[in-house]
């Protein structure tokens, strides 16, 4: 499960007849500028949160979310609003990221949770979430964020709904929330706010600079795979253009936490390594699992082959695969239970007038096919009745253009639906981190060579275990790996 890649475009609004006030900023006490009072603050996060959980499912394992939101209750109680009503919600998404919504909603990923590797580094990456939400980073922004990309320059095919105002409301949220931040300002701020409330819980705040170096890393690597594959990296959007090593500013922000320190702070990495035992790393079987561009979804029993060298994105309800240029994607997602393939296109798409449809088979299925456009842009869809509920698999190109040079890889793509096969399911198997002491003569090299990672395995290990880039582990030490 991938988010939608965004791009946030910021229009400052402050019209004369807007009805504004001037709130006190709970952090700084000075009054701001802002648009909505606290309580509206808390219902916009509320409302928020339920279209959250309905795009990012919450990780189905009730120990961890406990310790998530334990660590977090704690450095919310010493936080700038203590009195709100938190929510810590570890999200079913492989993306190394963590976000936070107006009110008290903080979110982390189990994907970032793999490459932290400590209690201490978690409460970092919490911390500094929460100080978002203190700060009222969200809300004194006062910005409409416009969803680019692959959602404003395609939009969604097959949900035609989704261009309303809900559903732009929750875009925007999502835009906010999962990309560039609040702008170098408001991520020191929070870096400063989140080293104060690790200090005030007992951790040494120090660890905000530890987890933004192992941030930076993964993002440095994610870089250099996205340089490689042609396409733009997904980055968690708390981390600087520089290395922290070499970031006076942050040092600086983060010694203001200094006053607060414990003699003996927490680091927890014991306990943190063996709450992630068992874990799933990467996509998650409930979703399908993508290899080599391919969606294997053994427990709905299907297939299909995505372009290779296109991003895909396997979201909870559709997965969308972008060509590198971003001016083309193909579409999957659940349609009706029951009905006739033919009736579902006509009835369901949106297409511009002199569309045209057509009934047939799609790899011994019965399917039906469309193909037009949509406000312009080219589409081909079809709908297939598979084990006794229909799909629907689309694609779309900005213009003509495009679709003139995707056009049979489009068609590929959709024709490429299929039963799982015998060995696709194996291949399905969901990846699992697993916890191993290191022996004499182990080196990450070797581990490496035993991994299930096809690509860049020892980078990946590296980067899980902080020794990326050439580190090697120590007899004795804990190291996370895949299985």
């Amino acid at each position: 499960m991938n988010p939608l890649v965004f791009r946030r475009i910021a229009v400052i609004v402050f019209g004369a007849l807007a009805l504004t006030h001037c709130a006190q900023n709970p952090v700084t006490g000075d009054r701001d500028f802002v648009l909505m009072s606290e309580q509206q603050e808390i219902q916009m996060g509320a409302q928020a949160h339920q279209d959250v959980l309905k795009e990012y499912a919450a990780l189905d394992n009730p120990a961890l979310q406990a310790y998530v939101n334990e660590v977090g209750q704690q450095l919310a109680k010493q936080s700038h609003r203590p009195n709100l009503q938190w929510h810590f919600t570890v999200v079913d998404s492989p993306d190394v990221n963590a976000f936070a919504l107006p009110g008290g909603y903080v979110y982390i990923t189990r994907g970032i949770m793999a490459y932290l590797n400590s209690e201490a580094e978690l409460a970092g990456v919490v911390g500094h979430e929460i100080g978002h939400v203190t700060a009222r980073h969200g809300v004194r922004q006062q910005s409409a964020s416009t969803a680019a990309g692959l959602g404003a320059v395609l939009g969604s095919i097959l949900v035609p709904g989704m261009d309303n105002q809900a559903g732009a409301t929750l875009l925007q949220t999502l835009a906010q929330a999962w990309t560039a931040g609040y702008g170098r300002e408001h991520e020191l701020e929070s870096d400063r706010l989140g080293a104060e409330y690790l200090a005030r819980t007992g951790y040494n705040p120090q660890a905000m600079i530890e987890v933004v170096g192992v941030l930076k890393n993964q993002e440095l690597f994610a870089a250099e795979q996205a340089r490689r594959d042609g396409r733009q990296p997904r980055t968690y959007h708390g981390t600087f253009d520089t290395h922290p090593s070499n970031d006076a500013r942050l040092k600086q922000v983060v010694a203001e936490a200094d006053k607060y320190k414990v003699a003996l702070p927490r680091e927890g990495r014991s306990n943190y390594l063996s709450k992630l035992a068992g874990v799933v790393f990467g996509d998650s079987p409930e979703q399908g699992v993508i290899r080599g561009n391919a969606l294997l979804h053994d427990k709905l029993g299907l297939a299909i082959q995505f372009p290779q060298g296109w991003q895909v994105q396997n979201r909870p309800d559709r997965v969308v695969a972008m060509s590198p240029k971003g001016d083309a994607l193909v579409e999957l997602q659940q349609g009706p239970k029951g009905g006739k393939p033919l009736e579902t296109l006509q009835q369901g798409l949106k297409l511009d007038a002199g569309a045209r449809y057509d009934s047939g088979s799609l790899s011994g299925y019965p399917a039906a096919f469309a193909a037009g456009a949509q406000q312009g842009k080219p589409v081909v869809v079809a709908a297939v009745a598979f084990n006794g509920t229909q799909y629907l698999i689309a694609g779309m190109a900005r213009d003509k253009a495009t679709y003139d040079r995707e056009r049979s890889t489009l068609r590929g793509a959709i024709n490429s639906f299929h039963a799982i096969t015998p060995a696709e399911k194996l291949a399905a198997r969901s990846y699992v981190l697993r916890l191993l002491t290191v022996q004499p003569g182990m080196t990450m090299a070797g581990l490496a060579q035993q991994s299930p990672l096809k690509n860049n395995a020892e980078s990946q290990l590296r980067l899980m275990n902080d020794l990326y880039p050439d580190g090697e582990p120590k007899p004795g030490q804990l190291l996370k790996i895949v299985q």
